[in-house]
């Protein structure tokens, strides 16, 4: 049953990142890609948040696999962000390419981190 859940998860996942992209894409026209941005960094909050839960909190082990894996890895998508900042570099966007790579690990990693916390407060 987990594997199901799972699977479905990963699907809603994939299904809400294709919505938030259009969103965003459709607000911000430029050659960054902040449809991309927006989803990589609040998953990574997400992820962060789900990972405090479970540190302070034991939140079971397939609802953790089940929101990580399933729908958190469904939503968060790297290999597009790596190809987004191929293409910039290869339109000769080479500082919007590493504003692309390194704004958004950054990002991701200070989101992680603040979800985290989050979720590691209380008792």
């Amino acid at each position: 049953m987990t594997v199901l859940l799972l699977a479905l998860a990963g699907g809603a996942g994939a299904a809400a990142r294709f919505l938030v992209d259009g969103l965003v894409r459709a607000r911000f026209r430029t050659a960054l890609p902040w449809g991309t941005i927006v989803i990589n960094v609040s998953g990574s909050l997400l992820l962060g948040l789900l990972a405090g839960l479970v540190m302070r909190h034991h939140v079971p082990s397939p609802l953790q696999a089940i929101l990580g894996t399933g729908f958190l890895g469904g939503y968060t998508t790297f290999s597009t962000a790596s190809v987004e900042t191929v293409r910039l570099v290869q339109s000769g966007r080479t500082g919007l390419a590493l504003l692309n790579a390194l704004g958004t690990m950054a990002a991701g990693v200070g989101a992680a981190a603040a979800g985290f916390a989050l979720g590691s407060l209380g008792g």
